[in-house]
């Protein structure tokens, strides 16, 4: 949808689509209380009382429904709303919705409410990509962080951030353009003024890597030659049989994911046995090739060996394309072995010796990359805004420093306070509003 295009009715399922107890349908424009009062004739509606009626079509009575009305501006979208409880069958939702559309709402796209929601200026950009972010959340601590920003905690900090920005560059101008009433700002003020914002924004900055893993989550393959037991190990991580396990080589032909909350959403990868050998056939080769993949863009790879005929050349040659990374050697079916030969955190799938070690190791990895008590969480977007704005006030210090005009160092600052703008979404083009929208679900 166009910034710029006419503010019609819309309309949406607001809950997923199956069977349920309620379901909800959402209206939300300059006609939502015309098309309520066409399908719940006998009732009206005031601000903040909840109606209790029918739905009709006609004549025919469609379900009977709780009618939460929202006068504007005092609602979700800063609209005039009508959300409709209704009992959550598939075809009791969507006949309601079709007797809505039919009354002239159109269908809403998708994250249009919310779109609508900033557009209307009840929420700011961050506090939208709060609210897809903890729809989406896969873990606990995700939707909390995520409700810190919806809170505002975020848009505090960044508006903090701007506040100083606005101030160094309202000193700068007002000596340009009063040069008779202010004084040049000293040099050594501007150089501390912007190295202060600096900081400030360098705290946020520090917790972009947390930031992304608690969004994207964190990638563990196993990996390792055929038959050292992979797909054993994938099983007990899950407490589930979810790969086939057998005694012949080469079982495991494609990549396998499950995710675990480990505080972050762990996505643990079970891959192919990586060999060598040319008596292969053409399906192993591409899982193999899949298992290298993995392994290069996998936050943590556990290396699996066999405890009993020891850490070979083949073995070798795997390791080496994984040495790089962040790994745990273990060495698996050490129920079979008398003595421990290395420093390997030796493991058993059988007997399920090592496993609680195994994932104490792998909890404590996941943690140093992510704490839990990140102040900030990010995204992509408002870490590159944050950079941008970080790069315009190197330029300015550097400026400063060099004792350049301050008419061109205000240059610089006013770029960086654009690009803050840019987090809140003060400064924003149609195709920035259609990526972040685009990415919600219809109804939301």
């Amino acid at each position: 949808m166009n910034i710029n295009q006419e503010f019609d009715t819309i309309a949406a399922i607001s809950t997923p689509i199956g069977t349920g107890g309620i379901g909800v349908i959402r209206i939300s424009g300059e006609d939502s209380f015309n098309i309520i009062r066409k399908i719940c004739p006998q009732k009206t509606f005031f601000p903040g009382h909840i109606i209790h009626g029918w739905i009709e079509d006609n004549g025919i009575k469609i379900d009977e429904v709780i009618i939460l009305p929202f006068f504007k501006p005092h609602s979700f979208t800063g609209e005039d709303v009508i959300e409709i409880q209704c009992h959550g069958g598939i075809k009791v939702v969507q006949n309601i919705l079709d007797l809505v559309l039919k009354k002239g709402a159109r269908l809403a796209e998708r994250g249009e409410f919310t779109k609508r929601a900033f557009l209307n200026r009840r929420i700011d950009l961050s506090k939208a990509e709060a609210i897809a972010d903890l729809i989406n959340a896969k873990t606990q601590n995700f939707a909390i962080q995520s409700a810190k920003n919806l809170s505002g905690a975020l848009m505090k900090k960044i508006n903090d951030i701007r506040l100083l920005v606005f101030v160094t560059v309202s000193k700068i101008i007002a000596a340009i353009d009063f040069p008779d009433e202010v004084s040049e700002l000293d040099y050594n003020d501007l150089i501390s003024d912007i190295e202060n914002t600096l900081n400030e924004i360098d705290k946020i900055l520090s917790s972009a890597k947390a930031s992304n893993i608690l969004r994207q989550g964190f990638k563990v393959a196993i990996v390792g030659k055929p038959n050292v037991g992979k797909s054993s190990l994938f099983n007990k991580l899950l407490n589930m049989e979810r790969a086939i396990v057998t005694d012949i080589a080469g079982t495991t032909r494609d990549i396998l994911t499950e995710t675990l909350d480990m505080d972050v959403a762990v996505t643990l990868i079970d891959t192919a046995g990586i060999r060598t050998t040319e008596n292969i056939d053409k399906v192993e080769k591409i899982g193999i090739e899949y298992s290298k993949q993995s392994a290069d863009e996998a936050d943590l790879v556990l290396f699996l060996y066999d405890a009993q005929t020891g850490f070979d050349e083949e073995d070798k040659i795997i390791f080496d394309l994984i040495k790089d990374k962040e790994h745990i050697i273990l060495a698996n079916k050490c129920d079979l072995v008398k003595e421990y030969k290395d420093d390997s955190l030796y493991i058993s799938t059988l007997t399920e010796q090592g496993l609680d070690e195994l994932r104490n190791k792998i909890k404590n990895i996941v943690s140093s990359f992510s704490n839990e008590d990140t102040e900030y969480i990010t995204n992509k977007r408002q870490q590159d805004c944050l950079l941008k704005c970080k790069n315009n006030l190197l330029n300015a210090l550097n400026g400063a420093k060099a004792n350049e005009p301050q008419d061109l160092i205000s240059i610089d600052v006013k770029a960086a306070l654009g690009n803050l703008h840019e987090i809140t979404g003060e400064v924003v083009t149609d195709e920035i509003l259609n990526s972040i929208f685009d990415n919600f679900c219809i109804g939301k």
